[in-house]
């Protein structure tokens, strides 16, 4: 299948992004549905190319390509009268479930939201195959609100066109630029080691084409992100790793990692195996150790302690704002106070469904507070303090649709991180090997240079780009169904969520359908 290119692949400055179809890197992509053809009977007359509209069977001159079964509609297509299984004159075609998609994903990643990601990452579209890419299917957190819709639009005459999905990040008011997003989100901190500098790239370009930002994560800032410096935020953690003074002063904002959600009170850690001489050279360390960040800063022990941190970045970068990382214990509000008063623009609320697969399960499932629970009771917390209007609050850790982002602004938070998403995008499995240098079979959630090479920045660039396509098109189409006219009126609004254990409500299959 050949790639069209309708853009510059070096241009990836903000402006307009219209899609561009981004296969699979690899052979065979997986599918949750399989398009059988027993080669026996074949006789090759290219009926089924002639009648299937989706292009899942195609001509190699004379002969017949094996089937794309992941463009196929699966058991829905039965009805019509262009289903190759029928219409094969010599019944040479079956059609079954892939036998690995049983095999794929987990209870909240599961294998039809990873298909469906992989589609919005390859079309910028919806998915038209039976898949579910709203919500998992882990019996808590998002997977159990739902928005209730009104039975028809309250404006019959909004358009997308008409609808904002900007996020201000100063809300202070104090001097400082006013950096504004056209997105609701950015990308959360995956550090140099723990990622490919192809993926770290990937996902810049991307945020630079659509006004977002990029995290650097704790890993330093390779100088290959310099030229998108307006565009990223470099992160200060409690191993200081790669921490400089020329560094801070090139980007935007500077976020404090004071705790992970995916391992509240362990720090970070990146293993011997990933810590390349490039990493080394980075983080200032030797190749080949493994490196620990601690849980705390040991010079941060009171909320004076906080200020003295964020005035000393706020010194060195006079035009960028500081945001501050915190996971969710139980006083996670008072927390969100407390960075407000000491000079904070960001507070980004980390909750422990995020992180790779290096994250431990011990800490990931048992410690700190479900972020569903932690955005709002910080959002009513910051509200009777007075200061809600000056805080900016962003929601991370386990982020995974256009949905996630949309429920959490609706339970108070401003916007969102997102990582591990766009991993998928980018044809991530979730096998679960990020901690091992050649673990990550996808060159993505590695240092090794063979397997880094197995993806290009180009690519990945269009696949992310593509799935922020997506995603924004669904924002726009949730805001419309509410009649709002900017993603800012969905902040707090628990009165459009309802919770599945509370409420009959039906399957509403809401807004399948493509941009």
């Amino acid at each position: 299948m050949e790639l069209a290119l309708n853009i510059d692949p070096e241009a990836w400055g903000p402006g307009p992004w219209t899609p561009v179809r981004t296969p699979c890197r690899f052979k065979n992509p997986l599918s949750k549905w399989r398009v059988w053809r027993n080669e026996a009977k074949c006789i090759q007359c290219g009926t089924c190319v002639e009648v299937c509209p989706y292009g899942v069977h195609t001509r190699a001159g004379k002969f017949i390509r094996k089937p794309l079964s992941y463009l196929c509609l699966g058991p829905a297509c039965e009805k019509n009268d262009f289903y190759c299984v029928r219409r094969c004159p010599t019944q040479a075609l079956s059609l079954r479930l892939h036998p690995v998609y049983t095999t794929l994903g987990d209870y909240r990643w599961t294998a039809d939201l990873l298909l469906s990601t992989w589609w919005m990452a390859e079309f910028g579209t919806l998915p038209y195959a039976d898949l579910e890419y709203r919500t998992g299917n882990s019996g808590g957190g998002f997977d159990k609100l739902r928005f209730f819709f009104p039975p028809q639009p309250k404006d019959l005459k909004l358009r997308h066109e008409d609808i904002s999905l900007e996020l201000p990040l100063n809300r202070r008011h104090d001097g400082r630029p006013q950096v504004v997003l056209s997105v609701p989100w950015y990308s959360a901190g995956m550090s140099f080691g723990s990622v490919s500098i192809n993926t770290i790239l990937s996902r810049v370009r991307a945020a630079t084409r659509f006004n977002t930002l990029l995290s650097t994560g704790e890993g330093g800032y390779p100088e290959e992100l310099y030229p998108y410096d307006d565009h990223v935020v470099t992160q200060v953690a409690t191993g200081l790793f790669g921490v400089r003074e020329d560094t801070i002063q090139r980007v935007r904002m500077v976020e404090f990692k004071y705790a992970q959600g995916a391992k509240p009170g362990l720090g970070g850690h990146l293993l011997g195996d990933k810590v390349t001489p490039a990493v080394a050279r980075m983080r200032e360390s030797v190749p080949g150790s493994a490196l620990f960040s601690p849980f705390p800063f040991h010079s941060v022990y009171s909320v004076e302690d906080h200020k003295k941190h964020l005035d000393w970045i706020k010194e060195v970068n006079p035009r960028a704002l500081v945001s501050v990382k915190v996971s969710t214990p139980t006083d996670v509000d008072m927390v969100a106070v407390g960075s407000y008063y000491a000079g904070a623009h960001v507070v980004q609320l980390d909750g422990s469904y995020g992180g790779t697969g290096a994250a431990p399960d011990i800490a990931k499932k048992n410690i700190a507070m479900p972020i569903e629970f932690a955005i709002p009771k910080v959002h009513q917390f910051l509200v009777q303090e007075g200061i809600r209007d000056q805080v900016t609050l962003i929601a991370s850790g386990g982020i995974r649709t256009a949905y996630d982002v949309a429920k959490a602004i609706a339970l108070g938070a401003d916007g969102c991180q997102v990582g591990t998403a766009e991993m998928v995008a980018l044809e991530c499995i979730r096998c679960y090997q990020c901690e091992s240098g050649r673990g990550c079979v996808r060159g993505i959630a590695t240092t090794d240079p063979e397997l880094v090479e197995l993806m290009t920045v180009d690519w990945g660039t269009r696949r992310v780009c593509n799935l922020y396509h997506a995603w924004s098109w669904q924002l726009k189409e949730i805001l419309r169904r509410f009649g709002m006219r900017s993603i800012r009126e969905l902040v707090g609004r628990t009165d459009t969520l309802v919770h599945l254990d509370y409420y009959n409500l039906p399957v509403d299959d809401d807004i399948r359908r493509g941009t």
